[in-house]
C-alpha cells in the first residue's frame, strides 16, 4: 500500500511543502529513501524501527521505500523520522489513512520513541496556515510557538504512542498552550550615563529615525555603556513585527522560550566572527547575526578589529535590509532589519587627540587602523560621532532616565509613520525630497559644508535624514538650520575619509 502524508522542511527562515510518501511491496526486505535526504535523514531509519518496537509495533519484513518530494531539493535534519513512522503504520493499515488527510506531521524520534523538538516550529505553522490545512502535530516545544496563530489547530505530543492513539481514535492528543510570558530583566537605563551630552543625543536620534550610529573615542569613555542602553529606548515590537523575529529565531533553533519574542533582540557578536557567522550562510543556509537582530540592534564593539570582509560584508544588508544568500541548489533571502550600533577607539592604542594621556601610535599605524573601515563602508553610517573622555565633575550628576527619552522617541516615530509609513533612516527617492526640504541658508549651509569635507552623494543623502529626525525630536513641522547643523556635526569621520 502506497501512503502519502503532508510534512514540510526549512529553506532559510521560510518553510516549504514536503509530501512524504511510504510505500511497503513484496520484495527483498530493506529500507530505500530517496528524495535527496542528507545525513541525519537517511539515519532516521533506525529511529524510526527503534521507536516503533518501543510501542509496540515493528517494521514490516518487506521491502519499503521513502519518498521525500519534492526530490530536487536537498532534505536536512530528523524532523521527517514521525511522519516517516506514522506513513509505514498507514501504508500496514495499522493506522487509517482518513485519519492523516489534512495533517501535517514533523517531529524528531528518540530510540525509546520520545518526539523531540526540530527547528522551525513557527515557520511550518505559517505554511500550515497560508495553504489551508487544518491541523498538525509536532513535539511539545516546537507545538507552543505557533500555539498563538488562529485558524489552526496545533497539537502537541511528546510521545510516538500518542500520535498513534490518537490517529487511531483511542485518545485525544492535547492542543498545544503558549508558554506564559515572563518578563526579562529590565532593559539597561540611560540614567547610568553621566556626563556625554551629544553622545546622549545621537543614541536618541538613532533611535527615533532608525540610524545606524558609529562612536569613535578612548577606552572608557562610556561607547559601549551607551549602545547597550538603545534598546530601553526603542519603540516596543508590533505584533507583525514580534512575529517576524520569532519566525527568524525558531528557523535557527532559539526560540526556547515556546513563545513569540516580545524584547527587541540585542546582538553583540565578538569580532572573531565569522562573515557567514555575521550575515549568514554555510552549506545549508542559516541565519547570521544580522538577521538574529532583525527589528533589533547588532552591536558591533572594536569595529576594526572585525576582519575586512566581515565588515564590508554588511553594507548590503544596511542597504537592502534582507540578505540573499546564494548557493548552487537555491538562494534563500534572510531578513535584517536591524539598527546598527558600532563603537571604535580613533587609534590603536585608544588615545589619539587626548589631552588626558599621550598616544604611542605613529601616524602609519593610525592609517592603517582607519583604513580597516573603507570610506564606502564609513558613509552608510548616519551618525559618527566623536565621544570624549567623561568629565570627572559629571559623574556625580543625575542623568535623564530612558522613559522619558523613550516617550519623545515613540512621538517622532509615530510622525514617521503618519507621513511616510517608515522610519526616517529608510526614506529614499521622492519622498526624501518631500520629508526634507531647506531652505536657502540650510542650502548653502549643506552645500558648504559638502564641498569642503568632499561628502559623497550618499552622506549628504544621510545628513538629510538625520536633520529631518531632529526636526520630528522638536516637533517641527520643517528641517531648519539648527537641525541640519546638528546632523552635520555628528559626521566626525568624514574628515578622515572625505
Amino acid at each position: 500500500m502506497l501512503a502519502q502524508l503532508r510534512s514540510a522542511g526549512l529553506l532559510g527562515v521560510e518553510a516549504y511543502p514536503v509530501c512524504v510518501e511510504v510505500e511497503v511491496t513484496t520484495g527483498i526486505p530493506g529500507y530505500h529513501l530517496v528524495g535527496l535526504g542528507h545525513g541525519a535523514v537517511k539515519e532516521g531509519s533506525v529511529r524510526v524501527r527503534a521507536a516503533l518496537r518501543q510501542v509496540g509495533l515493528s517494521l514490516p519484513a518487506k521491502k519499503i521505500t521513502v519518498n521525500l518530494a519534492p526530490a530536487d531539493v536537498r532534505k536536512e535534519g530528523a524532523a521527517y523520522d514521525l511522519p516517516v513512522a506514522i506513513g509505514l503504520l498507514v501504508a500496514e493499515e495499522q493506522v487509517p489513512l482518513e485519519s492523516v488527510l489534512d495533517v501535517l506531521f514533523l517531529g524528531e524520534l528518540g530510540l525509546d520513541g520520545a518526539l523531540r523538538r526540530v527547528a522551525g516550529g513557527l515557520a511550518v505553522a505559517l505554511l500550515a496556515q497560508r495553504s489551508g490545512i487544518q491541523s498538525i502535530i509536532l513535539p511539545t516545544p516546537s507545538a507552543r510557538e505557533a500555539a498563538g496563530l488562529s485558524g489552526l489547530t496545533v497539537y502537541a505530543a511528546d510521545h510516538l504512542s500518542q500520535v498513534v492513539a490518537h490517529l487511531r481514535g483511542e485518545a485525544k492528543l492535547p492542543l498545544a498552550v503558549e508558554a506564559p510570558w515572563e518578563p526579562g530583566p529590565p532593559p539597561a537605563d540611560l540614567a547610568d550615563v553621566r556626563g556625554q551630552p551629544l553622545a546622549r543625543r545621537a543614541l536618541e536620534l538613532a533611535a527615533a529615525g532608525g540610524h545606524s550610529l558609529l562612536y569613535v573615542g578612548p577606552p572608557g569613555c562610556g561607547k559601549s555603556l551607551l549602545a547597550r542602553r538603545l534598546p530601553g529606548i526603542l519603540p516596543p515590537l508590533s505584533e507583525q513585527e514580534a512575529l517576524e523575529t520569532s519566525v527568524v529565531y525558531s528557523a535557527a533553533g532559539r526560540l526556547t522560550s515556546g513563545r513569540l519574542l516580545r524584547e527587541r533582540p540585542f546582538r553583540a557578536p565578538h569580532h572573531d566572527i565569522s562573515v557567514p557567522g555575521l550575515i549568514g550562510g554555510g552549506s545549508h543556509p542559516r541565519p547570521g547575526e544580522v538577521s538574529l537582530a532583525h527589528h533589533g540592534v547588532l552591536f558591533l564593539d572594536e569595529l576594526p578589529e572585525f576582519s575586512r570582509g566581515a565588515i564590508e560584508s554588511l553594507r548590503a544588508p544596511l542597504e537592502d535590509r534582507s540578505v540573499l544568500v546564494v548557493r548552487t541548489a537555491a538562494s534563500v533571502r534572510f531578513p535584517a532589519r536591524f539598527s546598527l550600533v558600532a563603537a571604535m577607539n580613533p587609534c590603536p592604542c585608544g588615545h589619539e587627540g587626548s589631552t588626558r594621556r599621550a598616544c604611542i601610535c605613529d601616524l602609519p599605524r593610525i592609517r592603517a587602523y582607519r583604513e580597516r573601515l573603507s570610506g564606502p563602508m564609513l558613509d552608510r553610517f548616519d551618525l559618527q560621532l566623536r565621544v570624549p573622555p567623561v568629565e570627572l565633575h559629571t559623574l556625580s550628576e543625575d542623568a535623564e532616565p530612558s522613559a522619558p527619552v523613550r516617550e519623545r522617541v515613540l512621538r517622532a516615530r509615530n510622525l514617521q509613520q503618519r507621513r511616510a509609513g517608515q522610519p526616517n533612516a529608510e526614506l529614499a527617492g521622492q519622498a526624501l525630497d518631500d520629508a526634507c526640504r531647506l531652505d536657502e541658508r540650510s542650502r548653502g549651509l549643506l552645500a558648504t559644508i559638502a564641498e569642503k569635507r568632499g561628502l559623497s552623494a550618499r552622506a549628504i543623502h544621510r545628513v538629510l535624514r538625520v536633520s529631518r529626525t531632529a526636526a520630528d525630536l522638536d516637533d517641527s513641522p520643517a528641517v531648519r538650520t539648527p537641525h541640519l547643523a546638528l546632523a552635520l556635526e555628528m559626521r566626525a569621520m568624514d574628515e578622515h575619509h572625505g
